[in-house]
This record gives C-alpha cells, structure tokens and sequence, in this order.
C-alpha cells in the first residue's frame, strides 16, 4: 500500500494499491476520473468501461466515498499534466475498485479552494474538517514542533517528568475548573492552570533539570490568541539558579530556533530604543517593564516595527492650552498617516475615547505644512519642538495623549497597534522577540482599593526578605520587583517566568503584606511550604505557551486554527456538545446539587 504523494514517474508501468477519499469525480462518456486524496495529497484515477466492476462502481461514488484501487501507473499525456499536484505527470489506470464506506454530501467543504464554511460549522464538524490539506498540514508541522522541542531539551539535559491533573486550586489569576470529589464529599479537586507548585516540589526532590509539554486549564473568555478551557505549555525548571538570566539564556536559542530554523522566519529588532538593551552575545533585547510601558503603552511590545511614544510633558509644562495642562502628554509619529481620511480620523478616535481618552487630537504635515484644529492653541516654540521631538516629515501624522501617565500609555499603546494594522507593518514573515524582566511584585487593584500581586506569590522578590521587610508605605510596596521575566513574540507573551520563592520567611511575609497571616497560607500551601522546610534549593524556570507560539510561526490569525479539537469562542465544543447537563446518578455520586437561579 503507498501513500499517494509517492507516486512518481518512478512508479510508471507498475501495479499499486492505493487508498484514499474521493475528493472529485468527472464522467466523461466513457472514461470515469475520480481524484483519490490521501493525508498526504492527491492521485488521479481513470477507470475505463472495460473494467466492468471497477467502472459500474465508479458511476455510483460521491464525493469523500472512501476508496480502494489497484492498477497500474503510466505518464499523462502532456497536454494533461495538471502542474498544482505533486502527481501531476501520472495516473493510476483502474483494474480493481473497491468501496470501504460511502459517505453522506458533506455539510462542510473538505477541500481548501472554494467557499470556506463558517467556523461554527467547521468545528461542529471539525472530523470532516481536518480532511482539508491545510488542516493535514498543520496537525503534521504540530508533531515536528513538539519534536523539535524535545529534542532540544533532550539536548540540554532536561528530564521530562509527567505531573498530577487532579491538583488542589492555586492562584495563577485565572479561574479553576473544580472536579468534585466522590470519595471525599464537599472537597474538590481542581485542575492545574500550570504544574506550579508540583515542578518546583521536583526541585525539593532533586531533579536538576525538569520539562514536561503540559496540559493547563484556566477557566478565561476565549479570544483569537487565546483557547477555552486547556492549552499546552513547554514547562520547564531548574535547580540552585538565583538569577533569572540563567534561564533566559538557556531557553533562549529554543525560541531564536523555532523561528528561524522551524518557521523559517527572518529575526527582526526594528525598534531603535529598545536596542539599548542588547546584552552580548544575544539578538534579543531585555526590557525592563517600566521602559516597556513608557516606550510602547504595554508589556508586550511588537519590536517588528517603530512608532515609540514620544514623551512631551516638557515641552507643555507651561502651556496655555488646556487639553494638555496635565500630568503626562506623549505623542505617537505615524509615517504616511497625513493621508488618513477625515473617517479614518474619527475612528481612531473612537478607539481612543473607548480606552477612556476624552478625544484625540492630532497634526498632519503635508506638502502645504502643518495641519490641526489645535495648532491655534500652542505657541510656535511648542509647534517647533513637537516636530522636532517626534522627527515628524512631511506626509506624516502626530497623534498626542494627554491625562494621567497610565492612562496615557494605555491609550496610545493601542493606537500604536491600530495604526501598525491599517498601515500593514506587521510583516508575517518575520519574527521580533524580546525579554521583558523587572516586573513589579505587587500592583494596585483599583476594584478592590487595596494592593494584590502583580503576577503571583511563588516569584522572588528582588532584595529578598531586606526588601519586603523594608517597605512600610504602599508606595515603598508597589516599588519591590519581582525576578520575573516575560518572553514577547511579535506582540504576544508567549512565555512567563521568574526565579521562585523558596524560602518559607519570605513566602509567609509576601502574604502578610497583603493582610493574610500565616494560617491561611499554610492551609493553601502548605505541602509546597513544608518541603521548602527541608533544605528546598534556589530554583528558576519558564514556562512558553506552545499554542500561542506555533500560531505565530505557522502565520495565522485565528488560534482555533491550529487545534484539533478547540471549542468556539463561547467555550463549546459543538461538535461533542459539551458543556453537556449531568443525570441525577452522577450529581448524588459527586453529592451536588443543582440550584437554579432566582428569577
């Protein structure tokens, strides 16, 4: 039995077997061709009246019938070679023909020309969809990257180890999913959103070097980077590391690999200020947060492209214009934006005054000079030194935010992505990383009026116990920083990490800082808290999001593309329908109840 991409000029003059589904079928009098496709492409097969069988069967087959056919190859003629298939210069010449099932007209199209079907159909049928050559294609690049990775972990030796998903709950920022428990009535498990605590009880253990591709589960609204429910994560650790560079260089020619030799994807850094942060020896800059948020608006910023936040307090702090009598006003350049239209203008500010801006206010540089409602309002000194802070030319537009610094970032962070998606500066053939490092340990929750982590408690403080004991004011807390480091790929994390809290004062006192005493974190982790009692070493480690990064090596928009299985955007898998009611034998054996809600 052969493959159907096998089949070459090889083969011509040779009797094959050959297996596969009916992916077209052309009657012409008295020739039948059927197009037989395979996971591995597409063969034509010509069946002639003279093989009685072969051809009355041929005359009743529909499109993904499945098939069996024997016969011999020959070359087709010239005037016939089909040049869009790998077996275009052959045929198969049927003398045997066999059916193994047939199939109903199928809702969805299995092929990869022709009108896609809508993504709800497509997943409640995702069997019939993963037919189609692209989706062959995408399930076979997934095996290589999981070979890929392994084999580099292997390489630096990590040992992979398997860990429990039947776990207790842990604060990862995201909701658990809860499995009652049969066995032990009104206690539940919950299902890990990251092998945490167990990978870092591996390094209490003694394992030096740990990995493992794990099953994570985090009950968050789905969106286009991010699935429902579960995802696969590279998780990795390792032991007596106290410094979170040692884990970045260590893992980092993983990611510069995946993108240039797997993806083949060219390594970009277009972004001058952040070149200031190139260490020796590596391509990837390491961003401190704080230069993060003021360069760019956010934590993850897309270095394939410029357009940095211009900071312009200076140049206003002794304006009259009112719109810009505040704490913080920055600017963004945006080249060949002075052809914006008027519409186009009033969507962006739109998108502005939705991030909570009041307006967004704006001067175009054209050939016939500077051009804004606001330019009535500033001096020509402060017009002078916008357009020279900005490096604004003709032909280019500047857009200002003016409010608190946050406020400010947040806004024109976004707008800084808009603008790069109307303008297509998002090349998808090539590829910017960037370590961003120095996070803040704890962060203000405006909801609540009181502090909380800024990312999790099992990160080290920088400073260690001198640090958080030293801090007094809320001001003094907000300015601890964690050895915590994100990996960003063309604007997305696709890696957290951190050097962990080991030791038992400082896991305690993180806590107390936050108002809970010693009790309460011994009843959430205590078995973690009691091995750090046993002489636990210093440890680090990673975690990348192999989701989120084959979604950007493999160039597509949509992170439910390169799933088998994924549930749609509301969290149903429509094709198991599931979420699914339970009978009332499984509710009395996991003792719950439903309670409806009130009216």
């Amino acid at each position: 039995m052969r493959t159907l991409a096998n089949q070459s000029t090889d083969c011509i003059g040779k009797t094959i077997t050959v297996s596969g589904w009916v992916n077209s079928r052309r009657d012409h009098g008295g020739l039948i061709f059927i197009d037989l496709r395979d996971y591995t492409g597409i063969v034509q097969l010509v069946v002639t009246p003279e093989t009685i069988d072969a051809f009355k069967l041929a005359e009743s087959v529909r499109d993904e019938f499945v098939l069996t056919a024997t016969g011999k190859v020959r070359k087709r003629a010239s005037e016939l070679i089909n040049p869009n298939i790998a077996t275009g210069t052959i045929e198969l010449v049927v003398d045997e023909l066999d059916l193994l099932n047939k199939s109903l007209t199928p809702p969805v199209n299995t092929h990869d020309d022709g009108e896609k079907s809508s993504e709800e159909l497509r997943l409640k049928y995702r069997y019939l969809d993963l037919r189609r050559p692209s989706m062959q294609t995408i399930l076979e690049r997934r095996s290589e990257f999981y070979r890929f990775i392994r084999n580099y972990m292997y390489d630096h030796d990590f040992t992979e180890i398997t860990t429990p998903i039947l776990a207790n709950s842990s604060p990862e920022g995201a909701r658990d999913f809860l499995v009652p428990s049969r066995l032990h009535p009104g206690t539940f498990y919950a299902l890990p959103q990251a092998p945490q605590q167990f990978k870092q009880l591996l390094m209490v253990g003694g394992v030096n070097k740990y990995f493992q591709i794990a099953p994570c589960f985090r009950d968050e609204d789905p969106r286009a980077d991010r699935l429902y429910g579960d995802f696969y994560q590279l998780d990795c650790e390792m032991s007596f590391i106290d410094d979170g560079e040692v884990v970045r260089q260590e893992i980092e020619p993983l990611f510069i690999n995946l993108a240039t030799d797997f993806g083949g994807k060219k390594l970009v850094l277009n972004s001058e200020p952040a070149k200031q942060y190139l260490i020796k020896g590596s391509p990837v800059p390491r961003l401190p947060y704080e230069f993060a948020m003021n360069t760019y608006g956010v934590d993850k910023p897309d270095l394939r492209y410029g357009m940095e936040l211009i900071d312009l307090t200076e140049v206003f702090k002794d304006t009259d214009f009112k719109v810009f009598k505040t704490p913080c006003v920055k600017a963004l350049c945006v080249k060949g934006a002075a052809s914006l239209t008027r519409r186009e203008i009033d969507d962006f500010t739109d998108q502005a005054r939705k991030l909570g801006a009041g307006g967004l206010a704006y001067i175009l540089y054209t050939a016939e000079g500077a051009k804004s409602p606001i330019l009535k309002f500033m001096t020509e000194s402060e017009i002078a030194n916008v357009a020279k802070l900005t490096d604004a030319k003709e032909g280019d537009a500047v857009f200002f935010g003016a409010d608190e610094q946050n406020k400010v970032n947040k806004v024109l962070g976004q707008l800084r992505i808009a603008f790069a998606d109307h303008f297509n500066l998002k090349n998808p053939n090539e590829v910017s990383y960037a370590w961003v490092i120095d996070f803040p340990f704890y962060e203000w929750d405006e909801k609540a009026k009181k502090l909380d982590f800024g990312h999790n408690p099992f990160s080290m403080p920088k400073g260690g116990l001198q640090a958080l004991e030293e801090a007094k004011t809320d001001t003094d807390k907000l300015a601890i920083v964690a050895d915590q480091y994100d990996m960003v790929m063309n604007g997305y994390e696709v890696c957290s990490g951190a050097v962990r809290n080991h030791n038992p004062d400082i896991m305690y006192k993180v806590f107390n800082i936050l108002g809970y005493n010693n009790e309460y974190v011994e009843s959430r982790f205590g078995g973690m808290l009691n091995a750090f009692k046993y002489g636990a070493p210093p440890h680090a480690g990673c975690a990348p999001g192999l989701d989120r990064i084959f979604m950007v090596l493999e160039s597509v928009d949509n992170i439910r593309d390169i799933v088998a299985f994924p549930k749609n955007g509301s969290g149903v898998d429509l094709m198991m329908n599931s979420p699914s009611p339970i009978d009332s034998i499984q509710l009395e054996e996991s003792h719950l109840a439903i309670v409806n809600d009130e009216e």
